[in-house]
């Protein structure tokens, strides 16, 4: 699960918003940066990722933030990009794991999501 400097586990909260008559999730980190509160918006990779984050969310209204790092090794430049994969995870009473795939909606939230997890 992801830590920050604190090792306090991170969530991936979720709230209601309407649009056009209808009800939808809107999904987000809560932190505070050098003493300034900050709400990371995070979204599935693919329209179709909602679905499964109703699923792994179920009616909990938070679930459980996790970084997995990874390395690349650029073939032409041989520099190394490194990084994280993001997920959402929850676990339900008989210990079944539901998980799926976000990730940060704009650069300035992947910026943020960087800052918390230092």
């Amino acid at each position: 699960m992801a830590k920050n400097t604190n090792n306090k586990q991170i969530f991936v909260e979720r709230e209601t918003f309407e649009k056009n008559g209808r009800t939808f999730f809107s999904y987000f980190i809560k932190g505070n940066i050098r003493g300034k509160d900050v709400k990371v918006a995070v979204v599935p990779p693919d329209r179709g990722g909602y679905t499964v984050l109703d699923i792994v969310f179920g009616d909990q209204m938070a679930a459980h933030l996790v970084a997995k790092p990874f390395e690349i090794k650029d073939a032409a430049t041989g520099k190394i990009i490194a990084g994280n994969t993001y997920s959402v995870q929850t676990v339900d009473e008989n210990g079944e794991i539901y998980e799926c795939a976000v990730k940060p909606y704009r650069s300035s939230d992947k910026s943020l999501l960087n800052m918390l997890l230092r």
